[in-house]
């Protein structure tokens, strides 16, 4: 199933993935937010639960800001 989430203080405005029954996570895309960085971040992780995304990701922060899009990712994965 596709999801969308909207993202919150970070460059990247929203994520879109999906997410089968199993917790499998796959077709990751970013809008907005560093183009070369969110593609290479996004291909790491297709494939994994959102468990162990969740696990590898969350908690990175963007300088100064409490959160990074690949926290938010996490965050992402992790609410549907």
């Amino acid at each position: 199933m596709t999801h969308t989430y909207k993202t919150e203080n970070t460059c990247a405005t929203q994520i879109q993935f999906d997410k089968d029954e199993n917790g499998v996570v796959t077709n990751i895309v970013f809008t907005n937010g560093c183009n070369g960085n969110l593609k290479a971040v996004a291909k790491l992780v297709d494939g994994m639960k959102a468990e162990d995304i969740a696990a590898k990701l969350a908690g990175n922060t963007c300088g100064r800001r409490p959160t990074s899009c690949a926290d938010q990712l996490a965050k992402a994965v992790m609410s549907v």
